[in-house]
């Protein structure tokens, strides 16, 4: 296992943001976990150190309970490519959609169990008696039964779901995973909708993601730095870095973006006057890039002089995602079938994953240029690019899927796209917004508010801290219950 190693971040280092009244609060809950942890480690385990969501969170959450004197780490399983293979497919079940079309049979449970077979000594080796062990997502699930035996509390935590619990992949995710879960003290889900409903609702704790604002993905970027960083990575002309490509790594210390990334373009570097729609996601079917390109060439008018970024992350930057590759070369080859007026208003961009930070720095350039942020995923567990987005104070068309629709509220702080697959109507959208800056400027605002007030760190430690409280604090041991799956 590698373990990721975090610096601590003093809790008050947001109060500038969150105001003081916030920050005591999250103190006091900081100093209550800490009694009843009573020196505990709280681990905490998924399957990738950088990329995607869950790492990220990790990163930034990890680093707070840090501050607030709470012993916490960090570990990655390994595995192989054929369990990754498996866990897509889960990721994909879980969604309620088939994926790559293979199974989820006893094969399948023979890669699983002995990749984290495998996984589990390393573990079991680290965690001592009375310790929490955090696991994220399926590709942890069947440690949960050995890290009981080890003497841990165990809670696991799923960062994906559908709202369609009856539909046959879902139920079909649920029966493969419905062994391992038993032993669990408690499930955290981002929202109510996605735990089965055969699992025990005493252990269900519900709580929605958040995102860092001095992240180097959402801290304040001058409009120089920003067109600096675009022009750094070979999207804007040299002309248009008038200071350094910089942002601030999370120790304060300044850091400069100096990697190119991967384009695909036709007519040279974006005009920095010219208005751009951007999504950023990871190269994801389920994040329908291919979707966006074709409703932007065919509805949004080429007579605004709008131009489409389509932003993941360098095909192989993301170790426990083993679709990217595919699902980027499908998206190249449909942008070579686009007519050539069509293909000049869209590029394809992969950042460079080398450095971590600076990847989020140019995600972050991306998002504050843009003119509208999109993210027209089929499907989404929460996606937290769209409240990254709301945070820069950007106008946002996404999805009413998954936890997008807890993010935005239709009209006031963003637009939703009732349908995903309805390419018109993306275009409508869009179309709308590109052609009133007012529109974009009050969504932007409302945004930012709504995410400020929603959707920050000091809310989702309060909660993690709660639940441990209920964990940990002596109480009557609940009546038995067992775990069953769905369906027959």
């Amino acid at each position: 296992m590698q373990e990721v190693l975090i610096e601590a971040v003093q809790l008050d280092t947001a109060a500038v943001l969150l105001g003081d009244k916030r920050i005591t609060q999250l103190a006091a809950q900081a100093e209550a976990t800490n009694r009843v942890l009573q020196g505990r480690t709280v681990w905490n385990v998924n399957s990738t150190a950088q990329g995607g969501g869950v790492a990220e969170m990790l990163e930034v959450l990890l680093a707070y309970a840090r501050g607030g004197g709470v012993d916490t780490r960090w570990l990655v399983i390994h595995g192989v490519p054929e369990f990754f293979a498996v866990t897509k497919r889960l990721h994909n079940w879980l969604h309620g959609v088939p994926g790559d079309g293979g199974e989820l049979g006893s094969a399948e449970r023979r890669v699983y169990e002995r990749t984290l077979g495998d996984n589990e000594a390393d573990l079991a080796a680290r965690v001592r008696p009375g310790d929490v062990v955090i696991l994220h997502d399926p590709q942890t699930t069947g440690l949960i039964r050995p890290m009981k035996r080890a003497g841990a509390v165990v809670i696991w935590r799923c960062h994906v779901g559908a709202d369609d619990r009856d539909n046959p992949f879902v139920v079909g995710a649920w029966n493969f995973l419905a062994p391992y879960l038993e032993d669990a003290d408690a499930f955290i889900f981002s929202r109510a909708t996605y735990p089965p409903s055969w699992l025990d609702d005493g252990r269900v704790h519900i709580i929605p993601p958040s995102i860092d604002p001095f992240s180097a993905k959402n801290q304040e970027l001058a409009p120089g730095a920003v067109q600096s960083i675009l022009a750094r990575i070979g999207l804007l002309p040299d002309t248009a870095a008038t200071a350094a490509p910089e942002f601030m790594h999370r120790d304060g210390l300044p850091g400069t973006v100096t990697d190119v990334a991967d384009i695909v373009a036709e007519g040279g570097r974006l005009d920095p006057s010219a208005p751009v729609v951007v999504q950023v996601s990871r190269w994801d079917r389920l994040k329908d890039m291919f979707g966006v390109m074709c409703g932007f060439a065919e509805h949004v008018g080429g007579d605004a002089g709008a131009n489409l970024v389509l932003a993941g992350p360098e095909a192989k930057g993301v170790a426990d995602d083993p679709e990217a590759l595919a699902v980027y070369g499908e998206c190249l080859e449909g942008w070579r079938q686009l007519a050539p007026d069509q293909r000049r208003r869209v590029r394809l961009v992969r950042l460079p994953m080398g450095d971590v930070e600076a990847n989020a720095a140019m995600v972050n350039a991306l998002q504050r240029h843009a003119a509208v942020v999109v993210q027209k995923s089929l499907v989404e567990g929460f996606g937290l690019t769209v409240a990254e987005a709301m945070w820069k104070t950007r106008p946002v068309v996404a999805s009413a899927v998954g936890g997008i629709n807890d993010q935005i509220v239709d009209g006031e702080s963003g637009r939703l796209l009732p349908d995903p697959t309805d390419l018109q109507a993306f275009g409508a959208i869009v179309n709308g917004l590109l052609r009133d800056p007012r529109e974009r400027s009050r969504l932007g605002r409302e945004a930012r508010q709504r995410v400020l007030d929603l959707f920050m760190g000091d809310r989702h430690l309060i909660q993690y801290g709660q639940l441990l409280d209920e964990l940990l604090v002596p109480a009557a041991p609940p009546a038995p219950s067992a775990v069953r799956p769905a369906g027959p």
